[in-house]
């Protein structure tokens, strides 16, 4: 008998920092990032087929391809001795976004395919250990963290990785002007290549409060290149630091998302909301950060 359909969730990732610290010669850019998840995200449903298919859903299904060249499917064909998989993605988040859509929805494959075939949790990281790294690095840079997505730190060029044990319940604003930026134009665009990494040794933060001070000495090397190609980023960031009980507010990734920490939920709550009151076109969700959100 086959085993059940299963349900993974793709969290959203959010990169609090950036700091690009170097470029290697074959142009790859070395990276120090702070990284969380956040309990918005996509939802991918998985079952056991004779082919592998792809059935696409949600508000942003339409936008991004339904063919073998979706990360979903050539993720899953990363699973050694994989059979098929029939998977239904429910794309919630906004595609080409700088918060990891893709490699989150690449790395729920992974682990669903994996889930289909193993008995039980132990068996299932075993088979996440014995993956081929640099088969999984070479669909991109984000997916190793989406795999495993937990808070962590991100070196080189996202293969090196520390998990944090120490990480506060955070919550957040996520808001999409409704662009996509080009990563490769804004790496591009920068101004240095080889600019100062985090400190060595990272905080314990004791709440949200103590980690929006710390991150305010921070940065996204990539926000001001950006916002240049992007104007639109701008006046996200400018609607994010306006609003009452906002902490820090700062893109994700290579943009276009921008998100703001707020003291509690609600305050996250009523931000939203007034974003999409000011704002109908913009895509605006709240959550929050944590330890664990899938």
């Amino acid at each position: 008998m086959p085993p059940p359909p299963l349900t993974e969730h793709a969290p959203a990732k959010i990169n609090l920092a950036l700091h690009v610290t170097g470029r290697r010669a074959d142009g790859y850019h070395l990276l120090d990032s702070l990284v969380a998840f956040a309990d918005v995200g996509d939802t991918l449903r998985a079952a056991r087929a004779k082919v592998s298919s792809l059935t696409l859903a949600g508000p942003f299904g339409a936008r991004v391809p339904a063919g073998r060249d979706n990360l979903v499917l050539r993720a899953a064909g990363l699973v050694p001795g994989g059979q098929g998989v029939a998977f239904t993605l429910e794309k919630r988040l906004p595609p080409a976004s700088g918060i990891g859509g893709g490699s989150a929805d690449a790395a729920a494959a992974i682990r669903a395919a994996i889930r289909l075939e193993a008995d039980g949790p132990e068996a299932v990281q075993a088979r996440l250990a014995a993956l081929d790294r640099d088969a999984v690095l070479g669909l991109g840079a984000d997916l190793p963290v989406c795999l495993l997505s937990r808070p962590a730190r991100m070196r080189g060029i996202g293969e090196r990785l520390d998990l944090l044990p120490f990480f506060p319940a955070v919550p957040i604003l996520l808001v999409n002007p409704g662009v996509e930026v080009p990563t490769g134009a804004v790496f591009a665009a920068l101004d240095s290549a080889d600019n100062p990494p985090m400190p060595d040794t990272l905080p314990a933060w004791a709440d949200v409060g103590d980690l929006a001070r710390w991150l305010a000495g921070q940065r996204n090397d990539l926000q001001a290149p950006a916002r240049a190609i992007a104007p639109e980023i701008g006046a996200v960031l400018d609607a994010l630091s306006a609003l009452p009980g906002a902490l820090i507010a700062r893109m994700s990734g290579s943009g276009a998302t921008c998100f703001a920490l707020f003291p509690d939920p609600g305050a996250a709550r009523r931000a939203a909301a007034a974003i999409a009151r000011a704002h109908p076109g913009w895509w605006a969700a709240a959550g929050r950060l944590g330890p664990a959100v899938s």
